[in-house]
This record gives C-alpha cells, structure tokens and sequence, in this order.
C-alpha cells in the first residue's frame, strides 16, 4: 500500500481517537469531525487504496445500514445522536465485509467500558478528586456512558483484518 493510504489510515484512526476524547470530556462528538471522517473515506478508497466503484458501494451500504442501526438505537435514548453518526462513519470505513466484525467489536468493547465505567463510580467516592470535577465527568452517578469510545475501539481493532487493506 503506498505511503499516502498510510497516512489517510493515520488520519482516520487520528479522528476517531478525537471523536472518543471529546465523547469523553464533553459527552459530544462534533459534527465536523464525523464529517471529516467521512470525507476522508472516498479519496482513500479512489485514490490511495484503488477501491473500485462496485466495492465502493457496498462501503456506502455499510454506512448507510450502520446509519439506520444507530438512530435506531438513539430515538429510544440507547446512544446519543453524534454516536449514531460516529458508527455509521466508522462502518463507511470498514464496508459491508468487515461490518459483523466491526460490530461484534464494538459491542465488546462497549460491554468493557460499562463495566469500566460502572467500577470507577463506586470507587469514585473513595478517591480525593478536585471539587466538582467528578459531578462533570463519565464518573458522575447518572452521566451518560461516552459509547464513541467503544465505537472507536471497534473501529481500530477491526481496522488491521479489513479485506481492503
């Protein structure tokens, strides 16, 4: 693979890993960096990766079933908007062949986090943490799980097995 596709799966892993940070933090990931992500993906499979029309399309039908699956998930309130949009960016990337996997590491990684997550609560307590930090943060007893997190860490651990590659 030639050094510019390397660099565009550096930029790539580079924007999900800021999607997940700031998923951390602010609980939000920016319109702009889902668009990024996505706007990466046609000069890396055109370009640099020599993808073809017809493979190409399958890619955009990965994203585009990605899509319908997370805002299925987010209109009852499972995960956020920008995590639905964060998914199906990611599923643009990883296309139709890799979507099971990418899936089922996703949602491992999911269950780690919750499970992170849950522990670090209920030691929260026990720890010296400045003044209102741990109100603000993934720690809080009600705060959101920041699923961009999981999301990112299906998308790397899927990204050295794609077919494409």
């Amino acid at each position: 693979m030639p050094m510019f596709a390397d660099i565009l799966l550096i930029a790539f892993a580079g924007l999900m890993v800021a999607a997940a940070l700031s998923d951390a933090v602010r609980f939000t990931i920016p319109n702009w960096l889902v668009g990024a992500i996505m706007a990466l993906f046609p000069v890396m499979a055109l370009s640099a990766a020599g993808i073809g029309w017809s493979e190409a399309g399958f890619h955009l039908l990965a994203g585009l079933a990605a899509l319908v699956f997370g805002f299925a998930l987010f209109a009852p309130g499972w995960i956020g908007g920008g995590d639905a949009k964060l998914i199906a960016a990611a599923a643009l990337w990883i296309g139709w062949t890799d979507l099971a996997a990418f899936a089922f590491h996703t949602a491992l990684a999911g269950g780690v986090l919750v499970l992170v997550l849950l522990a670090a609560r209920r030691m929260a307590p026990a720890f010296p943490l400045p003044a209102g930090w741990v109100a603000r943060s993934a720690f809080a007893e009600n705060a959101p799980v920041p699923y961009g997190i999981a999301i990112t860490a299906g998308a790397l651990w899927t990204l050295p097995q794609l077919a494409w590659l």
